[in-house]
């Protein structure tokens, strides 16, 4: 195993955790569609920069297409499902444990792209599915009125699981410049007219966005996404899957780090159920295909 394969599963934990920490700074400031259109403009111009400095390899014919559909599913609806039901008042623990049945739902689809899930790994699904709940446990509140949100987040989760597998049946190799010029760019037009449409694309300019956007563009999406196409590529969806279950609880530590947010004995229970939880999926064994 090489070095990256050992360093891509941590590092990429900790820059996708990362993500609801600039949701908190930019959202007071900034719409969150039209935010994330630029973000999604950002990623292209930088990509684009890089493909064209490396002479990259472009995808094309079904290829071009299979990426440009993935994301929009992985970008364009789950991101964008997201920041507007955490703008709109669903709490942000809620959204989390929402999305973060991911894992389930790619385990259950996973012979869809040829992968057989075992029933160590089954219970490993479902030990991180309970931890995650034991982590954001006491930030779980629903109001009424809440029911849009959650269905956008529900339409979130369905997006970035058929995204992701989709991605891995049809297209699970491409160049990760060229292809995030495409993905990105297939986001952006289909967010855009819906920015323009819902909001009045209030961006007020001050260090917290400048951050968030630098951020988002910088490490969010370049790194994260770059690491977890190069995960998908060289691993099975399913433990890759997995490793979103410890999302929460490296992001609950940021929080009681940067925003004082209470962290009690019960999230740290569920952060090490989780950890198990995701051991058990992930780790090799030799009678498992």
């Amino acid at each position: 195993m090489s070095l990256l394969d050992r360093l891509a599963p941590p590092l990429f934990i900790f820059i996708w955790a990362t993500g609801y920490i600039v949701a908190k700074l930019a959202a007071p400031y900034a719409d969150p569609l039209s935010f994330l259109s630029l973000r999604y403009a950002g990623v292209v111009v930088l990509m684009l920069a890089l493909a064209l400095l490396a002479g990259a390899r472009w995808p094309r014919g079904r290829d071009l297409l299979h990426l440009a559909l993935a994301g929009v599913l992985i970008q364009a609806v789950y991101l964008g499902g997201v920041w507007v039901a955490i703008r709109q008042g669903l709490p942000a623990g809620s959204a989390a444990l929402i999305v973060n049945l991911q894992p389930v739902l790619v385990a259950a689809l996973a012979p869809l792209v040829g992968e057989r899930v075992s029933p160590r790994q089954w219970l490993g699904v479902a030990l991180g599915l309970g931890g995650v709940l034991l982590v954001i446990w006491h930030k779980l509140t629903l109001g009424a009125g809440l029911g849009g949100p959650l269905l956008l987040c529900v339409l979130a989760l369905l997006a970035i699981t058929g995204g992701t597998l989709y991605q891995k049946r049809f297209v699970p190799q491409f160049d990760l410049r060229t292809g995030q010029v495409v993905q990105f760019a297939a986001a952006l037009l289909a967010t855009l007219p819906v920015a323009w449409a819902t909001e009045p694309m209030r961006v007020v300019w001050n260090g917290q966005v400048l951050l968030a956007m630098a951020w988002s563009v910088l490490v969010l999406t370049a790194g994260g996404i770059s690491l977890m196409f190069y995960m998908l590529r060289h691993g099975r969806v399913t433990a890759v899957s997995s490793t979103m279950y410890l999302v929460p609880s490296v992001t609950s530590v940021m929080a009681w780090l940067l925003f004082g947010e209470t962290l009690g004995a019960q999230a740290i229970v569920g952060m090490g159920v989780t950890l198990l939880g995701v051991y058990l999926v992930v780790a090799k064994k030799e009678t498992t295909a």
